[in-house]
């Protein structure tokens, strides 16, 4: 089998009582769990945040979350400080099935650029290794699951499919931000990029 499942961002941060909590987060995750055990491969990526990281709307004086502002890669959202390195917060969900996992990504490390995709960091160059892990077990059918549907899941999937993997989103086992229309965007975005939703 050549199938990978990537599950984005299943952490307690994006979870009810969460820092940048999704609504409904933490009822996707007994499905995920069971999703994986038709999978060749399962791979999770965990958002790993030093503290004081650019993205962080505390970091910029007199902006709010979810203010858009320009970075030197791009327009980046501005976000409550979250999923912050060695906290609870940036933990997986305790009932998320981790011993499944053949591989851990930590995305958003570098203190200065922010990292939606499993696959580049939001410069769109800096690359995570997930593609050459991918290639090199021959994993090319790739399923996405997890945690925001509109950023992370949305853009992880688009850059696998402009990577020439075959890509579908399984919508029932994401949930989104959907903040000023983000959620129809990120659809258009990814069907023109040739992801199914199913």
């Amino acid at each position: 089998m050549n199938h990978a499942l990537i599950v984005i961002d299943m952490q307690n941060d994006f979870c009810p009582g969460g820092a940048l909590a999704v609504t409904g987060g933490d009822q996707i995750v007994a499905d995920i769990n069971a999703k994986m055990s038709g999978a060749s491969a399962v791979v999770l990526t965990q958002d790993w945040h030093p503290a004081q990281h650019s993205s962080f709307a505390s970091q910029h004086a007199g902006r709010a979350p979810l203010e858009v502002i320009d970075m030197p890669y791009g327009p980046q959202v501005l976000w409550p400080d979250h999923c912050v390195q060695g906290t609870r917060g940036a933990e997986f969900h305790p009932e998320l099935n981790t011993d499944r996992a053949d591989l851990i990504i930590r995305k958003g490390f570098r203190h200065q650029i922010d990292s939606y995709s499993a696959f580049f960091e939001n410069d769109q160059r800096t690359p995570t290794g997930l593609e050459g892990y991918l290639r090199s077990r021959g994993l090319t059918e790739l399923e996405f699951v997890g945690l925001a549907t509109d950023f992370c899941v949305a853009w992880s999937a688009i850059d696998a499919a402009k990577l020439g993997f075959s890509v579908r989103v399984l919508t029932g086992l994401c949930r989104s931000i959907d903040h000023d229309g983000s959620m129809a965007q990120a659809e258009d975005a990814m069907r023109a990029a040739g992801v199914t939703l199913v």
